[in-house]
């Protein structure tokens, strides 16, 4: 009888201290999907505010590219037609031609805003495509050389990755363009199996980290800048020395497929 009681008693314990251990086992499980969840909603939570940061940028870009560009000429046709007369036929003639070349610059450059802030086409051209267009469309302007590199077997990101990227590298030339005063533009983009990289540099006159205190706006660009390449698990570096450039550089690890 003792012995049947103290088996009864350590089955009673074994079977008490599992029960013991699946609970506390399912008390972990549960709190690490409540973790995850978490961790999924504060991600999600970070891509959506920087997306509406991305599309304020991207609407303060399309504003100052209309009022700059497109609203300049189109004055200037405003101002052709304003001066017509009839009385002088030959002058009459080259203000409606001026004007026609005018006007159809509008519209080309309308489209290529268009195309240039439209997310589809970054998703469905990718990355690198989109990357060129926008600096065949910084090329024409006859201001710059550019200079662009493509090295490695080239792959696709996910669709968020590329989307930031792209507009990472929309801001910096759109920074070169605003405050470098730079004639070359050098991009390059390495695809390698474990790590994407991403480099711009120009030959403006760069900047000192005490110029960024002198200007908070330009520092508060390359903290957002360095805040979206988080966003992606992409680490930013900014080096810059004046009157020697500027260079930006972006670095993505590759999680390899096992």
């Amino acid at each position: 009888m003792i012995t049947i009681f103290i088996i009864t008693i350590f089955l009673v314990a074994v079977a008490t201290g599992i029960i013991f251990l699946v609970l506390i086992y399912q008390k972990k499980q549960l709190q690490y999907i409540a973790e995850k969840k978490q961790l999924q909603v504060t991600y999600e939570k970070e891509i959506l505010e920087s997306k509406l940061e991305i599309q304020e940028q991207t609407f303060k870009n399309i504003s100052q590219e209309i009022h700059d560009n497109i609203g300049q000429v189109l004055t200037l046709v405003k101002l052709n037609i304003n001066t017509m007369t009839t009385a002088e036929p030959p002058a009459l003639q080259n203000k409606i031609s001026d004007s026609r070349n005018l006007i159809t610059k509008a519209i080309q450059d309308l489209r290529d805003l268009s195309k240039s802030m439209n997310t589809d086409l970054v998703i469905e051209a990718g990355l690198t495509q989109a990357i060129e267009y926008e600096s065949e469309l910084i090329k024409k302007t006859g201001g710059y050389e550019i200079e662009y590199n493509i090295t490695g077997n080239v792959y696709r990101l996910q669709n968020q990755q590329e989307l930031i990227l792209f507009r990472l590298v929309q801001e910096a030339l759109n920074n070169i363009i605003k405050h470098a005063k730079a004639t070359r533009i050098k991009i390059a983009i390495a695809f390698e199996p474990n790590i994407f990289t991403l480099h711009v540099t120009d030959n403006g006159v760069g900047f000192s980290a005490g110029e960024l205190k002198l200007n908070p706006v330009r520092g508060s660009g390359l903290r957002n800048m360095e805040n979206r390449a988080k966003m992606i698990n992409g680490n930013f570096t900014c080096t810059s020395v004046p009157g020697k450039g500027t260079s930006i550089f972006i670095a993505l690890p590759i999680e390899t497929k096992k």
